[in-house]
């Protein structure tokens, strides 16, 4: 089995040879900027890692992943745009550094340019991948409308916000996961195994994003830690907190949600964070990232290939539960 880091090799690889050497300039060299940026290659890699698990032969998966990587790239611009963000990877987001419209435009491009690369999946599994990428294309845009939908509402239930970061995050991871396992050979039952390893894992992985954002190091996470606070996003954390927090914690937590002084936003996040400390709502995140990191790695024992095969995938898993980043 190939391993997760040499995956990533090859998947940084590809995504050098793709050209965005075009006119107009300033359409596509947003696009070059974001993908030279890395990120984790995380989809990608999953993508040729299920795949590997049934073949040796992974370059037959690699367009697919490509395609995969590029759109969630593309959502990323105007996630950035939406959530008003001015750093991803450490970087000024294309929108801060162009402005929105290119953004927009450039995101546009990519996602046209996801759906050319998927086009290259073998013809034996072509439409199926089509047909599970489309879906999986407009879940997530499903999942963004619930969270643009959910920072105007007062109470959101911590169900809804697993379903939104079910949609926004982990469908597409889960079905690279199941386009790699069918380009492989996998059979449908080990698919769907894998489909559910991927929405498992995804889970998780939101989840410690939401801790990462108040109490990583922003050194290593790659944005502005707090951001989640001083936009009053409700995460899994903030769901929790509002849910348990009594009388004068309560109070206060509802003081600085409806304090947008930017002249307090240090004050804010410090604020916040340490009633997130008192209610221990970090705890609660913690069990449930764990709750569903457990769910994940039992879809693996299930797979019908020797566990030796799959564990590169639950190293992996791992990783995701342990990053600083």
């Amino acid at each position: 089995m190939i391993s997760f880091d040499e995956v990533c090799e090859i998947v940084s690889q590809e995504i050098s040879k793709l050209d965005w050497n075009k006119t107009p300039n300033g359409l596509y060299a947003p696009i070059e900027y974001i993908l030279s940026l890395g990120g984790k290659r995380l989809r990608p890699a999953m993508t040729l890692m299920a795949c590997n698990l049934y073949t040796d032969n992974i370059t037959q998966s690699i367009y697919s992943a490509l395609g995969i990587e590029v759109f969630h790239n593309f959502t990323l611009l105007h996630d950035d745009i939406m959530d008003n963000a001015d750093i991803r990877r450490g970087k000024p987001t294309v929108h801060i550094k162009w402005n929105n419209n290119t953004a927009i435009l450039s995101g546009d491009v990519m996602q046209i340019s996801s759906y050319q690369l998927m086009t290259e999946t073998p013809a034996p599994y072509l439409k199926q991948s089509l047909d599970l990428f489309s879906r999986t294309a407009a879940e997530i845009c499903e999942g963004q409308q619930f969270d643009v939908e959910f920072e105007k509402m007062n109470h959101v239930q911590a169900d809804e916000y697993i379903e939104m970061i079910r949609l926004k995050t982990a469908v597409l991871i889960a079905a690279g996961l199941k386009i790699g396992a069918w380009i492989g050979g996998a059979s449908d039952e080990d698919a769907d195994l894998l489909y559910d390893f991927g929405i498992n894992i995804g889970l998780a992985f939101q989840l410690k994003d939401d801790l990462l954002d108040v109490y990583g190091d922003e050194a290593t996470f790659g944005k502005k830690i707090g951001g989640d606070i001083l936009c009053n996003k409700k995460t899994f954390l903030l769901i929790n907190a509002m849910n348990v927090a009594k009388d004068e914690d309560l109070a206060l937590l509802n003081a600085w949600l409806e304090n947008n002084n930017p002249t307090q936003s240090a004050e804010k996040i410090q604020a916040i964070t340490s009633l997130f400390t008192k209610l221990k709502v970090d705890k609660i995140c913690e069990e449930k990232m764990a709750y569903f990191y457990d769910k994940a790695v039992a879809k693996l024992d299930k797979l019908s290939v020797d566990t030796n095969k799959t564990q590169e995938l639950r190293n992996l898993a791992q990783k995701l539960m342990s990053r600083k980043d």
